[in-house]
């Protein structure tokens, strides 16, 4: 979709949005700009966007949707699962449940073979009949004579039920443990045990690894930290500014202990004094815009995990600010939020944006008599309801930059089936088929084609890729 015409003369944005799986939608997205050669000056994103963003920012674009790029990592067939704890004890219930229906078991088979042998008398087959009836009497005599029935199944729910306890007891104070400000645990027992179902390490850990690898070069040894991937990524960028295929980067995450979007920002001297003096309100711009060339660049890897938490679902990402920022040396949690879109939007048009590329993966609203099925489990419900809001936030995003911006192009698809955080693929009644991740990348890939290449590049002019 394309308001006015696009110039590759005009300063371009490209603004990534939507959670989970659109981060592989974007990933087709960018490899197919960068083939066209697409000119784009800025990257705003958040959620899985703000990894991408910081790999297509340091010449990366094209691999992030080929074979190799993190999207096609089987690593992330594991994201967003139930937290571990809850796994084991849910594993542990599920035992201590199998061992008390055991002698309910044993009934069913019961009539289930007396009315076997009553059939099988009945048909005159009078052999079989006592053959049922004898093997059935065995099976009781080893089951009761000695007692094992009667003695194994207390045993077998009562250890269970001991172990469950013990995994979730574990899981506070582990989580105590990695959070231990009195603030996070105070009164906070059960919801420690219980609470935060899901667990975001992947696709974090996946995302984070793809980052540094873009930005290591050629170095081997160790596991680096966090802050060595930060400093590492924000000197890189900042040394090649100007370079084909550098670019300047804005990334979106959203504060739930300080109640603000905060953005975070990797440009140039010139725009990053627009950047750090936009919308002064005493010192409120401090609070919510983070020059990430400042000591703040050692979070550079929190954020782009923070930007893979779902608020409510996931516990969120912990950071300690440092002494020197405006909240010194406390910890705030940060999640992604899909409204921060228009923060961003905003962003970029203080940083000297004159078009932009919106990119989201969440179609267009359905029409009448087109309901789908509703998700049973606890990841399709999050999705839903996530799939939702982007629909709605993108729409309302649309017409916010069409006011402000001489040209706005939006890359989104007609049909995706692919839920938020379905990595592991989901059946499409419409085509009849399974879709995967790999497909999601793929349809990226044609629809930057199809919506921004072929009609809006068409006159083949090619200025620098991503």
């Amino acid at each position: 979709m394309a308001d006015a015409s696009y110039s590759p003369r005009l300063r371009t944005a490209l603004v990534l949005t939507g959670a989970g799986t659109a981060g592989a939608y974007q990933a087709g997205v960018i490899r197919a700009l960068a083939d066209a050669g697409t000119k784009i000056d800025l990257i705003a994103a958040h959620g899985p966007g703000i990894a991408n963003a910081c790999i297509a920012s340091v010449d990366g674009g094209q691999k992030l949707g080929d074979a190799t790029g993190p999207w096609a990592s089987p690593a992330l067939l594991k994201s967003y699962r139930w937290r571990a704890g809850l796994r084991a004890a849910g594993w542990g219930i599920s035992v201590a449940l199998a061992a008390l229906l055991l002698p309910l078991a044993v009934l069913v088979v019961a009539a289930l073979i007396y009315a076997a042998s009553l059939i099988a008398s009945l048909l005159s087959l009078t052999t079989a009949a006592a053959w049922l009836v004898t093997a059935y009497r065995v099976t009781l005599d080893i089951l009761f004579h000695p007692p094992i029935l009667p003695t194994v199944v207390p045993r077998v729910m009562v250890l269970s039920l001991l172990v469950t306890a013990a995994v979730l007891v574990g899981a506070w104070f582990r989580s105590r443990r990695i959070k231990p400000s009195r603030r996070r645990s105070s009164g906070a027992f059960w919801w420690q045990l219980f609470g935060a179902p899901i667990d975001a390490t992947e696709p974090s850990k996946t995302l984070v690894d793809a980052v540094w690898t873009m930005v290591r070069g050629a170095e081997t040894g160790s596991a680096p930290t966090a802050a060595e991937i930060g400093r590492r990524y924000v000197d890189l960028v900042t040394d090649n500014f100007g370079q084909p295929g550098f670019r300047e980067v804005v990334l979106g995450v959203h504060d739930l202990d300080a109640r603000r979007d905060i953005a975070l920002a990797v440009v140039p001297a010139g725009p990053a004094t627009a950047f750090a003096e936009r919308r002064p309100v005493g010192g409120a711009r401090e609070a919510e815009a983070i020059d990430l060339s400042t000591s703040m660049r050692d979070y550079l890897a929190d954020i782009v995990g923070a930007g893979l938490e779902l608020p409510g679902a996931t516990a969120g990402h912990s950071i300690t600010f440092p002494a020197d920022h405006y909240w010194p040396g406390e910890t705030h949690r940060l999640t992604d939020r899909a409204e921060i879109v228009h923060r961003l939007v905003d962003e970029v048009l203080s940083l000297g944006a004159e078009q932009v590329i919106l990119v989201s993966a969440a179609p267009p609203a359905g029409a009448p008599h087109a309901l789908g099925p509703r998700p049973v489990d606890l990841r399709g419900r999050v999705g839903e309801w996530q799939r939702s809001v982007e629909t709605a936030v993108i729409d309302d995003a649309i017409a916010h930059a069409a006011t402000r911006f001489s040209a706005v192009f939006v890359i989104r698809p007609a049909h995706n089936p692919v839920g938020p955080f379905q990595f592991q693929g989901t059946y499409d009644e419409m085509s009849d088929r399974t879709r995967s991740l790999a497909d999601l990348v793929r349809q990226g890939f044609d629809d930057a084609n199809r919506l921004f290449v072929e009609p809006v590049l068409a006159s083949g002019e090619r200025v620098e890729a991503i």
